[in-house]
């Protein structure tokens, strides 16, 4: 199960890829047309209603990137199952007043699981319910011969047929199930909810503290998505439209316990990504050992640019979470703390990828954007707080983060001579020799920043190699799962492994394919 919850999770990175193209476009017709959505000008509403495509079929966008992603080969046929099974569900649970004699007129008021916003294209859950099956049917029938005179319909074509069918009898049975799933979301929702900044500090907290296992996707979806009724990045960049319901945050004051105030599930996440964790890298690099500083000053400056640019912080986190995980839950509970703070000032501002500068700056005149320039403020703040705290625990703990380890030897990365696309491939091949080559692997799959490799036995990857390979992490999770902490230019790495994985074996026979 958990193996497959990190596959699911890594599939889930797929349609979150999208979201920056939403936030490019509506960040753009507001700072155009801050107060007309695009009512004031024609060129801010050809930008917003570009981002709302996005946006407005999340539901769709899920179903078909997590079936790509949860096939065994990423063809083609599986995303096009995963959309006939979600029009399926989506079409038949729309019709619930039809089947179960309910007063259209009043569905919305009297039964809000089928209202059209709980069940139409926004809704991720039955996206991500509809990819996993239709990436299960097709890793099992993709590959099935059928009959002479039903041939034209073996292997991938039969599919979607089954997908349709399959969703079919499942959607039967959603017209009675739903609804109690869909209370026990919006129940769960709203206890966190009432729980106002305290909750968002909570959230955020478990956030960090699932990032190792790759579970953190799941609940994102929760508090960012409309699961449970909160959708709090599309109420964010939807707020100058009163048909998103959003509330727009108002003034300024302390409100731990207060109402719900779009965007406070993404707000203190800018002050950590931006400014707290790049300080926490300094604290790294100043308590290296001498002889460790120039490889290890090379990874924190990398991963401290990519945290405040884009919000990607994984590089930075799997540097040091494994070897001194102490130190890492210092890092969850600061979070908490931050989004806590930004939360109960209501200072707002929104992301549709990470909490880095882009995707801050973007979001700036959007209508639920509140004081955005104090989250800078607080950033620096916490910049302060990361450093001296980080270098206070490391010292008086003496924890092993980079630099640090006593068995540490002064490496360059091998890759470090090799240009463009060269120094990929260089890696790749590092990498996929750590891991036993051929005889040993049998996976490979990526996420944002990681490689996620499915081997024979763990026990013959030379995790020494690896990290010497000038990686930021790398971790064993059982006997057949490694992941490998890559960095942003992770694709790269996996597609020029990907290419070694695919040549035949030197001595004849052919390399075996996940």
């Amino acid at each position: 199960m958990k193996a497959y919850i990190q596959r699911l999770g890594k599939a889930l990175m797929l349609p979150v890829a999208c979201l920056p193209a939403a936030a490019i476009f509506l960040g753009l017709g507001y700072w155009i047309d801050p107060s007309g959505w695009g009512g004031n000008n024609v060129v801010s509403a050809y930008l917003c209603k570009t981002g709302s495509a996005i946006l407005d079929n999340l539901g769709l966008l899920f179903a078909v990137g997590v079936a790509i992603g949860m096939a065994r080969d990423k063809d083609g046929a599986s995303a096009l199952s995963a959309l006939v099974g979600f029009l399926t569900v989506t079409t038949i649970m729309g019709s619930a007043s039809m089947f179960l004699g309910f007063d259209a007129e009043t569905v919305a008021t009297e039964h809000p699981a089928f209202a059209p916003g709980a069940i139409g294209n926004k809704n991720v859950f039955f996206g991500i319910m509809v990819g996993c099956i239709a990436g299960a049917l097709y890793n099992r029938f993709s590959k099935t011969k059928l009959p002479d005179f039903l041939a034209f319909f073996s292997g991938r074509r039969c599919v979607p047929i089954l997908t349709a069918v399959t969703m079919s009898v499942i959607s039967l049975l959603l017209l009675f199930v739903w609804p109690v799933v869909y209370g026990a979301l919006v129940a769960f929702g709203e206890s966190i909810m009432g729980l106002g900044a305290v909750g968002a500090g909570i959230y955020a907290f478990f956030n960090r503290l699932l990032i190792p296992t790759g579970l953190h996707h799941a609940l994102n979806n929760v508090f960012w998505f409309n699961l449970a009724g909160i959708d709090d990045i599309t109420k964010f960049w939807n707020s100058a439209d009163p048909a998103s319901g959003a509330v727009i945050a108002q003034g300024w004051g302390f409100h731990p316990f207060g109402e719900y105030v779009t965007g406070i599930y993404q707000a203190g996440f800018f002050p950590i990504m931006m400014f707290g964790l790049p300080a926490g890298a300094l604290a790294i690099w100043k308590n290296a050992k001498p002889q460790n500083k120039k490889a290890v000053g090379s990874l924190m400056l990398a991963g401290a640019a990519a945290a405040f640019l884009t919000g990607v912080t994984e590089p930075l986190e799997f540097s040091f979470m494994f070897a001194a995980f102490p130190l890492y839950v210092v890092h969850a509970v600061l979070t908490a703390i931050s989004v806590f703070l930004a939360a109960s000032f209501q200072w707002i501002a929104g992301f549709n990828f990470s909490a880095g500068f882009i995707d801050w700056f973007l979001s700036l005149k959007v209508p639920a954007a509140n004081l955005p320039f104090m989250l800078i403020v607080q950033g620096l703040v916490f910049a302060v707080i990361y450093y001296f705290v980080f270098d206070f625990v490391i010292r008086k703990f003496d924890m092993k983060t980079p630099g640090r380890g006593d068995d540490e030897e002064t490496v360059e990365s091998p890759t470090a001579t090799a240009a463009g696309d060269d120094k990929y491939a260089a890696l790749a091949a590092t990498l996929y020799a750590a891991l036993g080559g051929h005889a040993n692997v049998t996976e490979i799959e990526n996420c944002v920043t990681r490689l996620r490799m499915g081997v024979v036995d763990s026990s013959k990857v030379d995790v020494e190699a690896i990290r010497k390979s000038g990686v930021p992490g790398v971790k064993v999770l059982d006997k057949k799962n490694v992941q490998i902490i890559v960095g942003t230019q992770v694709q790269a790495v996996a597609d020029a492994m990907e290419a070694i994985h695919g040549k035949p074996v030197i001595g004849g026979g052919a390399a075996p394919k996940a």
